[in-house]
Formats: C-alpha cells, structure tokens, sequence
C-alpha cells in the first residue's frame, strides 16, 4: 500500500546544481564539466596572484601614461601649428626692426665720419680707380670746398695710383658734403652720401622681403621618439 512513499523515500534527493553549461545559441553543451569556484588558495597560489595582479596594473597604468603623453603632444604640436603664422610675422617685424635700427646707426656714424674728413671717398676712389684713369691725359674732379690743401693731397694720390696727367678740379656748391664727380676720357664715376644711403636701405627691404617670403616653417615635433 505504501509503495510509492517508499519509492519516494527511497530517493536520494540531491539539491539543483548549476553545472549546466549553455552555448550562444540557447542549447546546452555537451560535455560540460561543473567546475565550482575555489575558496581557498595556498600562500604560493596568493602570491603569485598578486604578483600577476600587479604586473597588469602596472601594464595598464604605463598604457594610460602613454596614450596621456601622445595627447600632450598632439595638442602642443597643434598649437605650435596655430602659432606659428604669428610667432613667423613676430620674427620678421623684429628682423626689420632690427635693420631699421642698424641703418640709422650706420647713418650717424657715416655723416659723423664724412663730416670729419669729406675727401675720404674722393681719396678712396682715386686709389681705386688707378688702374683705369693711368692712360687719361686728364683728369677733371667736381667737388665742393675743397681748399688749396685738399686739392694737393688729392694730386698727390692721383699720382701714386699711377695717373701722370694733369688733374683738375672743380668747386661745385651745389653737390652736397663728400659727393663728387669724376671724369676723364674713356669714363666716369661719381658718388652722392644721399644716394649711397637710399640705395643700401633698397637692398636692405629687398633682402628683408624676400626673406619673409622664404619663411621657413616651425617643425613638428617626433611623436614616435621616446
């Protein structure tokens, strides 16, 4: 009659395991072993998960300082980038600053220079025409204020650059300080302070200019170096 308790009681009763594995299509996988979570290590098995532990920390954290450094550097090349128009304009306005401050300087010192000894450029031509005027049977010379000494010192330059012809000079009041002229048969020179100066501030600009139009651009730093 109490078969079926029996039965009931005979049963070992063994309480739901969740040793059933699932693939990623819903069924269950065959041979699926139940392995349950280990809840006790020995002191080597801690260490050496510590250890392990550690070392991706340590991975992860050079990683993030790494992708930190490359950022940096992106956005200090990007603002170099959008600077350097204005850090190129900057540096040109100073070049021609500079230059400008030069030649005022070098126009003080030369008209101080010319004031003092107005036959200067005159001497210097004379040596340096030698070789050009020494066939001229003349020499004629066109200058302003040149006193009776000055004349002598002139004649006496003419003939130790090898002109053995005769040399003569002209007072000229409307040429300005150190300027004068010179003419001899096959030829001519002259020379005007003024025009030297407005000639040497030409090629000043010009030089100035066609270095601003070469500007070289500011280099990019090396994202790839250490």
């Amino acid at each position: 009659m109490n078969t079926r308790a029996d039965s009931i009681a005979s049963t070992v009763s063994r309480p739901f395991g969740f040793d059933t594995e699932f693939d990623d299509m819903g069924g269950v996988r065959p041979g699926a072993v139940f392995r349950p979570t280990k809840r006790a290590y020995l002191p080597a098995e801690v260490e050496a998960l510590t250890a392990q532990a550690r070392l991706e920390g340590r991975q992860e954290a050079l990683a993030e300082t790494e992708a930190t450094r490359t950022m940096a550097l992106s956005d200090i090349a990007a603002s170099i980038a959008n600077a350097a128009p204005a850090l190129i304009a900057l540096a040109q306005a100073h070049r021609e600053q500079a230059a400008g401050l030069a030649l005022a300087a070098a126009r003080v010192v030369a008209g101080a220079a010319l004031d003092r000894f107005p036959a200067g450029p005159l001497k210097e031509a004379l040596e340096s025409l030698g070789s050009e005027i020494d066939a001229a049977p003349r020499l004629v010379v066109r200058t302003r204020g040149l006193d009776d000494a000055g004349q002598a010192e002139l004649q006496a330059v003419a003939i130790d650059a090898g002109f053995p012809g005769l040399v003569a000079f002209r007072d000229d009041p409307g040429m300005t300080l150190a300027a004068f002229q010179l003419e001899w048969a096959d030829g001519r020179a002259d020379f005007d302070p003024a025009e030297a100066a407005a000639r040497i501030e030409e090629a000043v600009v010009a030089a100035l200019a066609a270095e601003a139009g070469h500007a070289e651009s500011l280099a990019q730093p090396d994202h790839r170096r250490p």
